[in-house]
């Protein structure tokens, strides 16, 4: 099911409207209740699951993608493959493996967990907090990206040296380097020495 913005709802089955509920958890990841999306990420943010994907090609290049301009929160920026928040009860690498196809039309040929990381992240573009205790995947992608226009403007492929580039041109999300240098031991692994992560 797509996710739709936040500042919007959408029908359930019985044709009510439904609003989209984040899974809010204490220090230690234990679900502890549920808050409407938008109002978890009001200052100064309620604690949730988030996850976060970093695939990979064939050559250990790493798929970005720049966000929707559409987007509610952080749009137009640079970000890892793709991120998000699981359903209230969805497990996170599900909800990963699902955002992945519904954003960029692919499923990982591989998805691997690569650990937690909790971070306190204010967005001054929005006002908008990412207070999120996030789940990082790491993964291969062999099939050719199809983004939803509404989810993704652009994609591409980087090594560590053209992703440094980039990051010192573009703009980037306010969460993207500390989950990428969370998730770099599992990259490592996951590419070899030779990819430079």
């Amino acid at each position: 099911m797509p996710i739709t913005p936040a500042s919007t709802t959408h029908s359930s089955s019985n044709g009510t409207a439904e609003a989209i509920l984040l899974e809010l958890v204490d220090e230690k990841g234990v679900t502890i209740g549920t808050a409407e999306k938008l109002a978890a990420h009001q200052p100064p943010g309620q604690l949730h699951r988030a996850f976060s994907v970093f695939l990979f090609d064939e050559q250990g290049r790493l798929l970005l993608q720049q966000r929707a301009l559409g987007k509610y929160h952080s749009p137009g920026v640079w970000s890892n493959t793709c991120c998000g928040h699981p359903y209230p009860g969805e497990a996170p690498f599900a909800a990963a493996a699902r955002r992945t196809h519904e954003e960029l039309g692919v499923s990982p040929s591989l998805l691997a967990e690569a650990g937690t990381v909790r971070y306190n992240h204010p967005d001054p573009a929005s006002g908008l907090v990412e207070q999120e205790y996030n789940h990082l995947f790491v993964g291969l992608v062999q099939a050719t990206a199809a983004p939803d226009p509404e989810e993704v403007a652009a994609t591409a492929f980087v090594t560590p040296a053209q992703l440094a580039e980039r990051h010192a041109r573009d703009t980037f999300s306010t969460w993207f380097m500390t989950v990428l240098d969370a998730a770099r031991p599992a990259i490592r692994e996951l590419t070899g020495d030779s990819a430079g992560w």
